[in-house]
């Protein structure tokens, strides 16, 4: 799944395309290390919380019904222990992301039927239909590379979290 959906934005894009920045979707006060959640339902509110802050737009209940509602479509677990949650939101001006590490791993209906051991939260506005594409297929590129998995489920605090996601540039770091 994850090599689909990149294979489907790079095929459909210019090379000319604004390169994606995560520190412009990401903040250090949207991620959280080892979530205690039981479900996926309460992983969702969960992330729609995450995603509010510092963001005065959106209201939990809207987000959690986005996420939701797309989860119904089918799961955004991609496989590798990792989901992608995501929706559009109407009247939202840019794209926002939340990231958190779970406690213990939770079925989330993955592709691969792996439990989820981290989720990337992401909501756009309503009709940017080529940089939603575009953000997706950056983080289905990053949390492909094995290296970033693994540093990002040993690191102890937001802010080693928060810098190896906006530091990841396309190549398989050497992380330990």
């Amino acid at each position: 799944m994850i090599q689909a959906m990149q294979k489907h934005v790079t095929s459909s894009k210019p090379a000319h395309s604004k390169a994606i920045d995560l520190g412009e979707i990401l903040s250090v006060d949207r991620i959280a290390v080892s979530m205690a959640v039981s479900s996926k339902k309460k992983l969702l509110e969960n992330m729609a919380a995450l995603l509010l802050k510092n963001v005065t737009a959106l209201n939990e209940a809207a987000i959690l019904r986005i996420l939701t509602e797309r989860e119904r479509l089918g799961s955004t677990g991609v496989g590798k222990g990792v989901a992608l949650p995501h929706g559009r939101v109407p009247d939202l001006k840019e794209a926002v992301g939340a990231f958190a590490t779970l406690e213990q791993p939770i079925d989330f209906d993955a592709i691969d039927k792996q439990p989820v051991i981290m989720v990337f939260a992401l909501l756009v506005p309503a009709e940017a239909n080529e940089r939603h594409l575009q953000i997706l297929a950056r983080l289905a590129a990053m949390f492909d590379d094995p290296k970033l998995r693994n540093a990002l489920t040993k690191a102890k605090s937001v802010n080693e979290m928060y810098a190896d996601l906006t530091s990841w540039d396309g190549q398989a770091a050497d992380i330990p």
